[in-house]
């Protein structure tokens, strides 16, 4: 396993919140997400090619 930072909280409180978005997710409309999308891609945390 690679050495990281987290400490076994922060990985689970991680993983809860990663979890709790994509509950999130399922429930946007098609005009939410693609607002999201262009959002994120603005910001780089998506590189669409």
């Amino acid at each position: 396993m690679p050495y990281t930072n987290h400490t076994p909280s922060e990985d689970y409180r991680r993983e809860e919140l990663i979890q709790s978005i994509e509950r999130a997710l399922k429930k946007l409309t098609l005009s939410e997400l693609e607002a999201l999308h262009y959002d994120m891609t603005t910001k780089s945390y998506i590189n669409d090619l």
